[in-house]
C-alpha cells in the first residue's frame, strides 16, 4: 500500500514537474522565438522574374513588445522583400500603433496589400482558452475601439493598398500583381460579393500577371470564392497555427475557424471544383496579451518566393516541403 502511495506521488511530481517545464518554454521563451518560413511557389508566368513577398499576420502588438518590434524591423533588410502582404489583427493594445511604427517603418516604400482583423479595429479581451475546443470564438458583446483611421493611415503611407472587401493591383519590376481581399471573416464583415465585383472590374492590361486572394480569417467560403475566381495564391492568418501545437504533430488542436486543422499553419493545397491552388497561413507573430503562450509553434513571418512556371511544375510539387 505505501509502495503504491509513493509511486503514485511520484507520478504526480513528475507530470507536475512537467507541467511547469512546458508553461516557463512556452510563456516564458519560446513565444520570443521569432522565426521565418520560406516557401519557393512557381505560380508566376513563364519567363518572370522571380519576386519576394513578406508575409506578416497577427502582430498583436502592444507598445512594451520591444523585442518583438526590433525583430519585425530587421526583416527588411534581411529579406529586401518587393512586396508585403499584411494579413491582419496588427493591434494587441489601444497603443498599438506605436509599436506597429516601430516594427514596420523599415518597410517603407515597399508596395503591398493589407485586410483587417477584428483586432485592427476592437481591442482584444480576456477568453477562456478552453472555449477554443469547441469551435470558433464568439464576439464579445462590447470591446473599446482600436485607432483603426492611424493605423491605415500609416501603412498607406508605407505604401501598401487596404483590400477590405475590395480589389486592387501593384506593379513589381514588369510584373502586375492583382489582388482581392476581405474583412474579417471571422467577425462576417467580409462581403465576398463586392470583393469579386471589384476584381472582376479590374483592366485587363498587358504583360504577365498573378492573382492573390487575401484573408485575414481563412474561413472555407473565402478560400472557396477566391479560388473560383482565379487566384493562384491564397494568403491568410488567424489561426496563430493553433498557438499551443503538440510538438512535430501535423494537426493543430484548434484553428478558430473552419479550415481543415493539418492545413492551420503554413503551405498547403486548397482545392474547390477541381481547381487547385498553393495556400500558405501564417502562424502569426504574437498572441493576445490575455494569453501570453506559444508552445510548439514559434512566432513567424512568412517569406513567399514567386518564380516562373515550368513544364515540371504542379501544384502537388508546390505544396512539398
Amino acid at each position: 500500500m505505501r509502495s503504491a502511495v509513493r509511486t503514485a506521488l511520484t507520478t504526480l511530481g513528475a507530470v507536475g514537474a512537467v507541467g511547469v517545464a512546458a508553461g516557463v518554454w512556452g510563456v516564458g521563451i519560446e513565444r520570443y522565438l521569432f522565426t521565418v518560413r520560406r516557401h519557393e511557389l512557381a505560380i508566376l508566368p513563364a519567363g518572370s522574374p522571380s519576386v519576394t513577398v513578406l508575409h506578416l499576420s497577427d502582430a498583436h502588438m502592444a507598445p512594451w513588445q520591444h523585442r518583438k518590434q526590433q525583430w519585425i524591423a530587421d526583416l527588411s533588410e534581411k529579406v529586401q522583400p518587393d512586396l508585403v502582404i499584411n494579413t491582419g489583427d496588427n493591434l494587441g493594445h489601444e497603443d498599438g500603433i506605436r509599436g506597429i511604427r516601430a516594427a514596420f517603418g523599415p518597410l517603407r516604400g515597399v508596395p503591398g496589400f493589407f485586410v483587417h482583423g477584428s483586432n485592427d479595429k476592437v481591442a482584444p479581451g480576456k477568453r477562456n482558452p478552453f472555449k477554443y475546443f469547441s469551435g470558433p470564438s464568439d464576439h464579445p458583446v462590447y470591446a473599446p475601439a482600436l485607432d483603426t483611421d492611424a493605423l491605415d493611415a500609416y501603412l498607406t503611407d508605407l505604401g501598401q493598398t487596404l483590400i477590405d472587401n475590395t480589389a486592387a493591383s501593384v506593379r513589381v519590376g514588369g510584373l502586375r500583381i492583382d489582388a482581392l481581399g476581405v474583412d474579417d471573416a471571422h467577425r462576417e464583415w467580409d462581403d465576398l460579393d463586392a470583393a469579386l465585383t471589384a476584381f472582376q472590374a479590374l483592366p485587363e492590361g498587358e504583360g504577365p500577371r498573378v492573382r492573390l486572394g487575401v484573408t485575414h480569417a481563412p474561413y472555407r467560403r473565402v478560400l472557396d470564392a477566391f479560388t473560383d475566381a482565379g487566384a493562384n495564391l491564397l494568403v491568410a492568418g488567424h489561426t496563430h497555427g493553433g498557438q499551443v501545437r503538440v510538438p512535430f504533430a501535423k494537426k493543430a488542436l484548434v484553428a478558430n475557424c473552419d479550415i481543415p486543422l493539418d492545413q492551420a499553419r503554413g503551405r498547403s493545397l486548397w482545392t474547390h471544383d477541381s481547381r487547385t491552388i498553393p495556400l500558405n497561413v501564417s502562424a502569426g507573430l504574437g498572441h493576445s496579451i490575455y494569453a501570453p503562450v506559444r508552445f510548439g509553434c514559434r512566432p513567424e513571418a512568412s517569406v513567399l518566393v514567386l518564380r516562373a512556371r515550368s513544364a515540371a511544375d504542379s501544384p502537388e510539387r508546390q505544396s512539398a516541403g
